[in-house]
């Protein structure tokens, strides 16, 4: 049996039984705005100059109305390689697998990824694949670069929020931060599958390194629209903790990866992350009594151990985590074990 999506679709002209969507479920391709998403492009450079406080108010609309935003970024092995790093198994720090989770789902998904954590670099780095041999070295690189990006996002959004600027990185306990790198293949019936179906991000920020092939859609006033990628450019979105953090002012919100018939595509993000034992909340200083709690206080842990087992799900993660005031209006959320 075939484990990974890659070498499965080598001469198929169908997509499989198991991959195929309920038709109430299928990307509807058709009704995708076709005009590009109207994501803020926000100059990071600019954030320790004399435009220092028109950038922070920049971040500050784009996660409030958007939850995404773009900024600049920096200036295949055999089957029998590939599968030494399989598993199913998500305690692995370092894994290759396919879909999303395999153990639950009904319906898999038109990808295969590899999955690395990355922080602190020196405990896991000597579990990365050695194939090409530049991939440590480069990688490490990167997810350094990247570690420093975000950690200058995360004062800039503090401030943007009227906190002091470590107060994000306070939250965190021991950051975590791990990737994946997601490949895409051809897919002979786009319509009736996806890369991957609708979800939020459960951590706290992801950046997104893409290449130049369409496929990341973004839920927009009611409707997907598609993030056409810009050569050099990040994409930054807010994820669950952060919209808890900010007690709803920012918002994580829905995306989705599809497929297309003609083009491999490939995405890396990088999804930085509270320490499994970080107790997160609202701050208390955006709690007032015209703007009560949302959330209730939970352990990150707790959080992405209901998020592993639900699935991805266009219904929020967070409706569970609700302060008691605010599940008047929640009857219909289904709690999962």
């Amino acid at each position: 049996m075939k484990l990974l999506l890659t070498d499965l679709v080598s001469g198929v002209d169908h997509v499989p039984s198991n991959y195929i969507r309920p038709i109430s479920d299928r990307p509807n391709l058709n009704q995708v705005e076709k005009s590009q998403g109207s994501i803020p492009f926000i100059d990071l450079q600019q954030l320790h100059g004399p435009k220092h406080c028109d950038i922070i108010t920049q971040i500050g609309l784009a996660c409030q109305n958007h939850g995404f935003f773009q900024l600049e970024s920096f200036s295949g092995s055999p089957e029998s390689e590939r599968l030494k790093n399989y598993s199913d198994d998500p305690r692995k720090t370092t894994r290759l697998s396919t879909s999303f989770n395999v153990k639950t789902e009904n319906v898999s998904n038109w990808r295969d990824f590899l999955r690395l954590h990355c922080y602190p670099l020196q405990h896991y780095v000597n579990e990365w694949p050695t194939q090409p041999p530049s991939f440590r070295e480069e990688v490490g690189e990167y997810c350094n670069r990247v570690r420093d990006l975000v950690r200058r996002l995360l004062e800039a959004i503090s401030e943007s929020l009227g906190l002091d600027r470590d107060y994000i990185n306070s939250q965190l306990g021991k950051h975590g931060q791990h990737m994946a790198m997601n490949y895409y293949p051809p897919c002979p019936q786009p319509e009736l599958t996806y890369g991957l179906p609708g979800h939020t991000d459960p951590n706290l920020i992801t950046i997104l390194l893409q290449d130049h092939v369409p496929g990341l859609q973004v839920l927009q006033n009611g409707k997907w629209v598609p993030v056409h990628p810009i050569p050099n450019t990040f994409i930054v979105n807010i994820g669950d903790q952060m919209q808890v953090l900010s007690n709803d002012r920012y918002k994580s919100v829905l995306h989705r990866a599809v497929v297309n018939s003609s083009t491999e595509r490939i995405s890396i993000p990088t999804f930085y992350c509270p320490s499994p034992d970080a107790v997160i909340g609202p701050a208390k200083e955006l709690i007032d009594e015209d703007h009560p709690a949302v959330y209730k206080n939970f352990s990150y842990q707790e959080y992405y151990h209901k998020f592993w087992n639900r699935g991805l799900a266009t219904e929020s993660c967070l409706d569970l985590f609700k302060a008691a005031s605010s599940t008047q209006n929640c009857e219909s959320v289904v709690h999962y074990p």
